[in-house]
Formats: structure tokens, sequence, C-alpha cells
């Protein structure tokens, strides 16, 4: 019997905080192997980081040149909270992109909010471009 999504959510939710992520990782990729529903899987993941956010714990990426300061990560925190005022728990994971030539892009929940220097240089040049 096929369990409902909403439900696997639910179930998903409480063993990502009960395991290692590794080995949380494997058990879901194994039911969803072993329920042929791998096809699933990224809409399983948005309803998954959807049901925590509404749980009160958001989780984002900050992509940047180099490892962040305890300062950055605090302003990264900061804009977070305004998003979700309701947040009990921000988690940062972070993440470096040589690419970039500095500042932070934030991946939340279904948006980013992009603080890098390449952006606002974009928005500095569509400003400029008419004049």
């Amino acid at each position: 019997m096929k369990i409902p999504r909403n439900e696997l959510v639910r179930v998903l939710d409480k063993l990502s905080r009960e395991m290692p992520a590794k080995k949380f990782a494997s058990e879901a990729a194994s039911y969803l192997l072993s329920q042929n529903r791998t096809g699933e899987l990224d809409s399983l993941a948005r309803d998954l980081i959807n049901y925590r956010v509404e749980k009160g714990v958001v989780e984002v990426t900050a992509v940047s040149a180099h490892k962040l300061t305890q300062a950055a990560l605090g302003e990264v925190k900061t804009r977070v909270k305004q998003l979700y005022p309701k947040a009990r728990r921000i988690i940062i994971n972070q993440r470096i992109d040589e690419g970039q030539i500095g500042g932070v892009r934030i991946e939340l929940p279904g948006r980013q909010l992009d603080l890098t220097l390449r952006s606002k240089l974009n928005k500095f040049k569509q400003l400029t471009a008419g004049n």
C-alpha cells in the first residue's frame, strides 16, 4: 500500500532529525527505490522543506566565494529572520563558489536572495544603461 505523500513527509521529517544525514539519505533512497517512487524525489524534497518551514525550521544555503565569517553568518541569519519572522530555528549551510566575485547568495525555500557583487553590478549597469 502506497503511503500518502503528506504522511510520508511527516515520517521523513522525523527520521531526518533522528538519523545522521548520510544514513537518512540512504534510508530515504532505499524506500523510494523499493516503492518505485524515485520520480517523486524532487517534489518530496520541496514538500519536506515547506513542512519544516511551517514548523518553524528554515534551512538555507549561503553561497559565497570564501567561507563566511561569524559576522557574515549573523547577517545572513538576520536577513532570513526578516523573511521568516516565525522561524524558531534557522539552519545555514555554506557552499563555496569560487566563481563569485564577492557577497553572498542566499538560497531559501522556494526563492533566493542575491546579495552578490555581480548582482549589484548588473543592477547598476541596468540603471545607467538608459542614460
